[in-house]
């Protein structure tokens, strides 16, 4: 049996040869919830509608033009206007360079159908993710399992995170054995300041266990605030599978950057120096919340920092750089789609959300309303759908209406961030103290623009995170 994800894309997806079966798979998913799937109890247009009318009754009562304006206000974006325009501008690219994929994928169909001696097809939604892993594996040939001798987890948290750290910050650990903990599993490190004087507690919880939600996340146990005098004591919480006794835990690179993120989210919270605890450390708007975890990810594969952690656990010899230039470039494959399919969900939370009282389509016009939409936003592009599609798109139902746009928000951030730091020397002191001083130790008690903008000296622009996404050369990029 088949068990179908959330996304639209679905797994089976990259590894089906039978063409006929991926297809059978593909519109099984896309059409969950709507009509054109069992209809009757497991139709949820009806509800879609409702929501849609609910929300934006309740706006309109309180004196908004529509549920995005009134949801919108406390977050950094202010305005759906802003939304619609950082969306808009890169609709265009992510369109071109998913077309651009498509081409390469398209070749290698007719390549292959030739030799086989079969007449060649036209390139579907269904045919991507298998064409596209096969690209993968041409252009980018290595085996995961190549890195991970390289990286022990605890010599990736104390010569890794903890080394990147005391460079731009000048942070020093020491370990802790004295202090309870809820689980033998758990680290707990002290974290001194550049003067000596104790900054933190750091809590290091790295493998799953059945008692433990799934993903990675960042607590904050006692928030920083001056009128309650407390430090902070922050929690990285990670789901590394635990090897066997005597087994050394050797981590992906997934593994490693999600170790650099969540430790953003720990500095954000022992950086803190505000008042009131409700300010205190990532205590922020949601489309503000990862820029700081997204911009810590970038020492991961800095040379300084990497020479310092990346050695093999038996022998300390370090990674040759060739294999991990693979994983850098691999990073930026398949782009044109991803960011294409992502908008494709972050445009209908918009359209939906923006819509007055009196525009809310009925339960028969919901598919065509999402389609049209698409059309319009100029983000239809038949071979790669929408991440989500209304019926099933759960974030958007819940804590992530009109919201949506949040992660690649923080991304064009944490992309205008990373160009700052290059082109002021990179990895240095000064710019970890300016970081420090003008963004991190603010949490929530300042408008998070004006905070990034202090901290930049200009406003975000788009340039450095299609850079960063590998979109830039495409039409309609600039």
């Amino acid at each position: 049996m088949i068990t179908l994800l959330n996304t639209t894309g679905q797994p089976p997806l990259t590894n089906l040869a039978n063409r006929a079966l991926r297809q059978k798979i593909y519109e099984a998913s896309i059409s969950r919830g709507s009509r054109g799937s069992r209809g009757g109890e497991f139709d949820n247009t009806a509800l879609v509608s409702r929501i849609m009318q609910l929300r934006a009754d309740k706006a309109a009562l309180m004196g908004f033009a529509n549920f995005a304006a009134y949801n919108l206000t406390n977050q950094t974006a202010k305005n759906p206007e802003a939304v619609n325009a950082m969306l808009g501008q890169l609709a265009p690219a992510a369109v071109a360079n998913a077309k651009r994929e498509a081409a390469d994928l398209q070749a290698m169909i007719d390549r292959e159908q030739k030799a086989a001696g079969k007449p060649t097809f036209k390139l579907e939604a269904w045919d991507w993710a298998f064409y596209s892993e096969k690209v993968r594996q041409d252009e980018y040939n290595f085996d995961e399992s190549q890195l991970k001798p390289y990286f022990e987890m605890k010599n990736v948290l104390e010569n890794g995170v903890f080394h990147a750290a005391q460079l731009e910050f000048g942070l020093t650990f020491k370990q802790r054995t004295d202090l309870p903990v809820y689980h033998d599993d758990v680290i707990v490190y002290d974290v001194f300041d550049a003067d000596g004087s104790q900054l933190a507690i750091f809590i290091f919880d790295p493998y799953a266990r059945a008692s433990k939600r799934g993903g990675a996340w960042m607590n904050s146990y006692v928030s920083q605030s001056k009128l309650t005098g407390f430090k902070p004591v922050v929690a990285n919480h990670l789901n590394i599978p635990k090897p066997p006794a005597g087994q050394p835990t050797l981590l992906t690179w997934d593994e490693v950057t999600t170790t650099f993120h969540e430790f953003g989210h720990a500095l954000h919270g022992m950086f803190s120096n505000v008042k009131y605890p409700y300010f205190s450390g990532t205590a922020v708007p949601r489309d503000f919340l990862e820029f700081p975890s997204q911009v810590n990810e970038m020492w991961a594969d800095n040379p300084a920092i990497l020479k310092n952690y990346a050695k093999h656990y038996q022998n300390g010899g370090a990674m040759p750089q060739a294999l991990l230039d693979k994983v850098i470039a691999a990073s930026k494959f398949n782009q044109g789609f991803a960011t294409t399919e992502y908008l494709g969900a972050a445009m209908r939370d918009q359209n939906w959300h923006q819509l007055a009282a009196d525009k809310v389509p009925a339960a028969k016009d919901v598919m065509a309303f999402e389609r049209a939409a698409l059309e319009k936003d100029g983000i239809y592009y038949a071979p790669v759908p929408p991440r989500y599609k209304t019926p099933y798109f759960s974030h958007i139902m819940g804590g992530y209406s009109a919201g949506y746009y949040a992660y690649i928000w923080s991304e064009v951030l944490d992309a205008n961030t990373q160009k700052w730091f290059k082109d002021n020397g990179g990895l240095s002191r000064k710019n970890g103290d300016h970081f420090r001083a003008a963004l991190l130790s603010k949490g929530g008690s300042v408008d998070a623009m004006e905070l990034f903008q202090n901290f930049a000296g200009h406003a975000p622009e788009i340039g450095p995170l299609l850079e960063k996404r590998g979109l830039t050369g495409a039409e309609g990029s600039k």
